[in-house]
């Protein structure tokens, strides 16, 4: 019953998956025959660090999870599996014979969804997981398919910044845009968020922008997720057809392109330097370059110039 997990992955057209977390062999006897006959994919762990490695591993769809065992109680493998972005979004519903009020407080700020009482029916188990597989299920739909279109998703828990879930395409902006690669929030982000949580609601969400070159970064705040969770949507923007249209239109090279680009954007010679990795002087010289192709003498003069072509790109 505690064979390894398979080398490959496992399939998910067919059946969801889950895990189930208990030290007692016949609760997990009688929840994996119960689970088997009607179809689910079924994993089992006896501990809690086996629950976590088996957890990261197979990305289960819901974990059923005893409150009380030896060594590493339920309530910490939950905390440690929500503070991982990978894991933190899957479902997970205490299985307890500790039916006092602060268990069960201790149940749901751990990071449950829902819990069953010991001794174990296994009817009222199949209940709760139809309803929170298909739950998490809709949810997960949803962030893949914003990411199919390009906007990557992710809620952070503003008290420590940690990442409570994120999509694939998330991941990757907060790596190529700020080098992160952990589910923290960098804090330069995270301050964002939190001075502009408390913003009327209006029909435009806050937005903040991330420069890398051509390439930036848009990210908005959407909407509260839960009492300290906030969600952050991402899309990624280019300006490198804009600048290439300038570069064609007015004869420029790539670079006095591209610092034409910012002037049009309003940047300063040290704002367009730290775009572009270069020094203020020599942002100047290729200023100076693209004053003389376009026969006019302020960075006004270029910029009328220029705007046109930009609005025509739909980049302004």
């Amino acid at each position: 019953m505690t064979a390894p997990l398979p080398e490959s992955p496992l399939d998910r057209s067919e059946s969801e998956i889950v895990l189930i977390v208990d030290d007692v062999p016949d609760n997990l006897a009688v929840l994996h025959d119960t689970l088997d006959e009607s179809g689910y994919t079924v994993l089992v762990a006896t501990d809690g660090e086996s629950a976590l490695q088996r957890a990261a591993q197979a990305l289960p769809d819901i974990i059923l999870l005893d409150a009380v065992m030896p060594g590493m109680d339920g309530f910490e493998v939950a905390r440690r599996l929500k503070a991982r972005a990978e894991t933190g979004h899957i479902p997970i519903v205490f299985m307890t014979g500790l039916t006092e009020t602060e268990h069960v407080v201790a149940a749901f700020r751990a990071g449950g969804v829902d819990y069953v009482n010991k001794p174990i029916r296994p009817q009222e188990v199949l209940a709760r997981i139809v309803t929170h597989v298909q739950g998490a299920r809709l949810a997960r739909q949803a962030r893949n398919a914003l990411d199919a279109f390009g906007h990557a998703t992710l809620a952070v828990r503003l008290g420590d910044g940690r990442v409570v879930w994120q999509t694939p395409l998330a991941r990757k902006f907060l790596q190529d845009y700020l080098g992160c690669q952990d589910p923290q929030l960098p804090e330069e982000l995270l301050d964002w968020v939190r001075a502009h949580r408390g913003l009327p609601a209006g029909p435009v969400a806050p937005t903040r922008t991330m420069l890398q070159g051509a390439r930036r970064l848009v990210v908005a705040l959407h909407q509260q997720t839960g009492d300290d969770e906030w969600l952050l949507v991402m899309r990624e923007a280019s300006d490198a057809a804009a600048i290439e249209g300038l570069t064609l239109a007015l004869g420029l090279t790539l670079r006095e392109a591209e610092v034409l680009y910012w002037v049009v954007k309003g940047k300063t010679n040290r704002d367009i330097g730290e775009i572009l990795g270069a020094s203020p002087a020599t942002v100047k010289k290729h200023l100076e370059h693209v004053f003389g192709k376009l026969g006019v003498e302020t960075r006004t003069a270029a910029a009328s110039l220029a705007i046109g072509r930009v609005a025509q790109l739909g980049q302004g």
